[in-house]
């Protein structure tokens, strides 16, 4: 079931990939990503105060159980942690071709994969390491397809962004792991939404408001919304996944990035990229690399 959960959490991911695109288009990046974090956290607030006001979801999975500081402290330390790993995703992906941030975000499992054997002792099969192989792989052959497009890895400081992003976001998902293990998985994402509406309150009035009218001004997009409804239904699925007790995070970590998939067919039918066969090599290894991890973990 776990990997279920895994896999539609990735295609949920791809379309918040390519809403997320469409919204940094020609926009400031620090606004729709407060807008992102108000409206994830509005989508979660009422089970918050439902729970704690009435029985009516008790025993559910919607279900918030009222915990003490104790567990948020934990859990604002998840939202540091993610707030960082976006700050440098959104940034990246403004700057970026979709099919080029989509690829090199399926690489991030490689990372948890080193973590998850270093601290859950997580051990991979055959068809486990060639799938983790082969996403290796695809990322140096991305960089030969970047450089077509003038995208030179080593020195474009977008790129760095996004590999940035990917270290954070590896961080949290073997942290998710740690968490998940502990505590109820509706609180940690329930909560960890609204604390970040408070992180990012200070960096929008202090780094963003003083200068808005020296840089990209803000304009509203609809897709705004859809960011927090796929990417909220998206760690929903990700995070009942990793509350199976069998579950391994270094498989649904690498699952998760399946999601390269949809927000790949979104840069090539609806932004009209470029180089679309070469990366499409690198998407291929990237698929046949999610096949071997399925077979393994059967």
């Amino acid at each position: 079931m776990w990997l279920l959960l895994a896999f539609l959490s990735a295609a949920l991911l791809g379309f918040y990939d390519a809403f997320k695109k469409k919204s940094l288009r020609d926009n400031a990046v620090l606004p729709v990503l407060f807008l992102n974090t108000v409206f994830s956290s509005l989508i979660f607030l009422p089970f918050i105060l439902i729970s704690a006001f009435t029985p009516a979801l008790n025993g559910t999975m919607f279900e918030v159980p009222v915990v003490g500081w104790e567990v948020h402290k934990f859990i604002i330390v998840k939202s540091f942690i993610v707030l960082s790993s976006w700050i440098f995703g959104y940034f990246g992906m403004k700057h970026l071709p979709l099919t080029i941030v989509g690829p090199i975000n399926a690489t991030r499992p490689v990372m948890v994969l080193v973590g998850a054997m270093l601290i859950f002792g997580e051990r991979l099969n055959l068809y486990q390491w060639i799938g983790v192989m082969l996403a290796i792989l695809s990322f140096f052959m991305l960089s030969r397809s970047g450089k077509k497009e003038g995208i030179d890895f080593k020195h474009n400081k977008w790129i760095y962004f996004i590999v940035l992003a990917a270290i954070t976001g590896a961080i949290s998902g073997l942290y998710d792991k740690y968490l998940m293990k502990q505590f109820n998985p509706m609180v940690v994402q329930s909560w960890y939404n609204v604390y970040q509406v408070f992180i990012m309150c200070p960096i929008i009035l202090l780094l963003w408001h003083p200068k808005r009218k020296e840089s990209t001004p803000f304009r509203w997009d609809w897709t705004i919304i859809l960011i927090s409804v796929f990417l909220s239904a998206a760690d929903f699925a990700y995070f009942y996944a990793l509350s199976y007790e069998d579950s391994m995070i270094s498989i649904v970590s690498m699952v998760r990035r399946g999601s390269v998939v949809v927000s790949f067919l979104f840069g090539a039918l609806f932004f009209r990229e470029k180089n679309l066969k070469s990366k499409a090599v690198d998407l291929i290894l990237v698929l046949i690399g999610m096949f071997f991890l399925y077979l393994g973990s059967k």
